[in-house]
Parts: C-alpha cells; sequence; structure tokens
C-alpha cells in the first residue's frame, strides 16, 4: 500500500493569547498547524488575521518567515510527521481544499477557545480553534479519533500521536537567513541526521 506524509507543527509564541493559553493548560505548545507538504509551504490553521490584533482570527495559509513567527526573536516547537495510507492523505487534502475554497465562512472560534479553558465543550461548524482544525482534517480523513470533543482537543494531544518528530528546538532556525538557499525538508533532514549520530555516539 502505497504511503504519503502529513505534518504537524506544534508552537509556543510570546504573545498575549499564547502565554494566557499556557497559563491556564500548562502545556508545551499554545498553537498547532497542519502541513501538508515536507517544506511547510501548504501549511494551513486557524490563527489572527492581523499580526498586530490578537481578537479577529481565521482560517489562513502559514508561512514560518511571516506574521507571528517572523516577530518572535525565538520560537519553541516541534514539527511531526505522520504517515498515512495514500488514500487518506487524499482525503486529508481534499478537506483542506474546502476551507481554501470556503474561507470567508469560517471564523475563530473564540467561544470555543473559552470553553476549552474551562474544559467544556462547545460546537460551531464554522467556528474553530488551531487545534481543533488540525484535529477536523485528520479525523474526518479516518486518521485519527481522540474520542473527545473537538474544541477540547488541545495541540500537546497531538504529541501522543504514532508520529516521528523530525525537529524540535526553535523553528527560527528552520528560516535563518544563511539557511535561505537550502529547503526546509533539507534543513530537517539534517537535524534528524544529527539527532541520530549523537544517539549513537552516546
Amino acid at each position: 500500500m502505497k504511503k504519503a506524509y502529513l505534518y504537524i507543527v506544534l508552537t509556543r509564541t510570546n504573545t498575549v493569547i499564547s502565554r494566557l493559553i499556557h497559563l491556564f493548560t500548562r502545556d508545551r505548545y499554545t498553537h498547532a498547524t497542519l502541513s501538508l507538504d515536507k517544506d511547510l509551504q501548504e501549511m494551513y490553521s486557524f490563527a489572527r488575521k492581523y499580526t498586530h490584533n490578537p481578537f479577529v482570527g481565521r482560517f489562513k495559509q502559514e508561512h514560518l518567515e511571516e506574521g507571528i513567527y517572523k516577530k518572535a526573536k525565538h520560537l519553541p516547537g516541534v514539527v511531526l510527521e505522520i504517515e498515512v495510507p495514500l488514500k487518506n492523505y487524499a482525503e486529508a487534502r481534499d478537506v483542506v481544499e474546502q476551507f481554501i475554497a470556503n474561507r470567508s465562512r469560517y471564523k475563530y472560534n473564540v467561544r470555543g477557545l473559552i470553553y476549552g479553558l474551562l474544559n467544556k465543550p462547545t460546537t460551531r461548524d464554522d467556528r474553530f480553534l488551531c487545534s481543533q482544525f488540525v484535529y477536523y482534517v485528520l479525523n474526518e480523513s479516518g486518521i485519527v479519533d481522540f474520542h473527545i470533543p473537538a474544541n477540547l482537543v488541545r495541540p500537546d494531544d497531538f504529541l501522543d500521536l504514532d508520529a516521528h518528530i523530525i525537529y524540535e528546538g526553535n523553528l527560527k532556525d528552520l528560516v535563518a537567513e544563511d539557511e535561505g538557499l537550502y529547503p526546509i525538508r533539507v534543513r530537517l533532514y539534517r537535524w534528524v541526521r544529527n539527532r541520530l549520530s549523537l544517539t549513537k555516539a552516546s
């Protein structure tokens, strides 16, 4: 059976909202993004519409070299690689493309955020949190089922998946200017190779 790969990028920035979430949850990461490719160029989530306005959020394509990511001096994060059947990958891509085609319909789930911090479920089919969106795509494509309300899924929950950590550390290093000529997939490969070398050496 042919396989394909999806990528989940978990981060924790130093924004007010991120610090508030961390204060309540004590989780390592406060934001989740789904990428359809290893170069993290097809990376989607729900996040702030404007870099300097945390109160207006929407579905958007994200890039590590733009917006809040660019503003951050240090960006703790992890990149998870999930191996899935080609059929499920195609279904996940279809779900994301539906969001892209109807992006104006979807808004950030502010109530879901508040309810989530209070551990209370809430349901809206046009409102999503970042982790809720990632989970929705994975669940709709038959890849993951946490058996909990979608708004209660937190970024750290994805760390429990059967996934390979292909990068962990300061994500700013993946887009460093002196590495600009190399695709992100090359830098991810180097990180894994160096990690394996250190493991063997110890």
